[in-house]
């Protein structure tokens, strides 16, 4: 997808969930950060030139860096995000940098993605399509999240799960295959 069919997907999955163009726009942190997002990714992966990279990756991280402060949501530009990339609320949320979301993901409130583990096993998860991650959850480690996956709120995930798990508790642990679906 191009850098306008992405944030067209983003905007669409909004309005899926009831907003409509001026509230989404104007007053939707978690659509400002994703915008924010896409296009700093665009600029990472598409500027080659060297006097443009350097200044456009510039502003970019600026830009980045005000978003995050106004939102309290840190998207940084080089994680790989999918298209129709949900934020449900505002605030408290981190990505690392090495980050891969799938397609078609809901993150809530205070969620964060991050690096975790030793030696071999540091490392950032890759997190499947179709993943419901609730308020306040953290996902860290060389792990794999599979496809249609419900992290209950306040989990600590830090192992793989497979696909339509769903998964609650410190640690998590698996306590159904009914996966997110309603959750997306």
């Amino acid at each position: 997808m191009n850098l306008f069919q992405l944030i067209n997907s983003d905007y669409k999955k909004y309005k899926n969930y009831g907003g409509h163009f001026f509230s989404i726009v104007f007053f939707t942190q978690g659509f400002w950060a994703i915008f924010q997002y896409r296009i700093a990714h665009f600029i990472h992966l598409k500027i080659q030139w060297q006097p443009f990279r350097i200044l456009f990756k510039t502003l970019a991280l600026l830009w980045q860096k005000g978003i995050e402060i106004l939102t309290g949501i840190s998207i940084p530009a080089s994680a790989i995000i999918g298209h129709s990339f949900y934020i449900g609320h505002f605030g408290g949320i981190i990505i690392n940098s090495n980050a891969i979301i799938g397609v078609n993901c809901n993150i809530s409130q205070g969620v964060t993605i991050g690096v975790s583990g030793q030696g071999n096993k540091r490392g950032v998860p890759v997190i499947g399509n179709k993943v419901y991650i609730g308020a306040n959850s953290v996902v860290a480690g060389k792990i794999i999240i599979g496809n249609n996956v419900l992290i209950g709120a306040c989990s600590l995930v830090n192992t793989s799960f497979l696909d339509d798990s769903v998964v609650i508790g410190v640690p998590a642990i698996s306590v159904s295959q009914n996966g997110s679906k309603g959750y997306i």
